[in-house]
């Protein structure tokens, strides 16, 4: 998957212009909290618990859409959407399997682009060790 299928680029960078200096940090805590809603949604999984999928599918879809990670995001209100069916219907959330599952590798696929995007000595065009004439 090319990094523009998994980043909106024009939004991730309003992101970065709105927050300025503090977007290093707030993105390191959307890495932290990433990280704790795919555990937590993959907990609840294996607990067939369609309430404890509800809140940190809603929290890493609000997140991922700050940034830019439109397909995280859409796979995480997708979820979020299904287990509040799942709730409401009292059913299990089994059909949520296969698209639990390609959550990390999402989340973990966003978070390297946002690394490569974010690590000051990416190449760059005429950047570091080229002459500008």
């Amino acid at each position: 998957m090319q990094s523009e299928a998994i980043v909106d680029w024009p939004a991730f960078a309003r992101a970065r212009a709105q927050l300025g200096a503090e977007f290093v940090r707030i993105v390191g805590y959307f890495r932290e909290d990433g990280a704790k809603s795919v555990r937590a949604i993959e907990a609840a999984m294996r607990a067939n618990d369609p309430v404890a999928l509800v809140m940190p599918a809603h929290t890493l879809k609000g997140e991922a859409a700050q940034f830019g990670a439109m397909p995280l995001s859409m796979l995480a209100e997708l979820i979020e959407m299904t287990a509040r069916r799942c709730i409401e219907t009292h059913d299990g959330p089994n059909e949520l399997i296969e698209d639990v599952v390609r959550l990390r590798p999402l989340f973990e696929a966003t978070m390297a682009l946002f690394d490569r995007e974010l690590n000051p000595l990416r190449t760059r065009a005429g950047g570091f060790g080229r002459r500008v004439a």
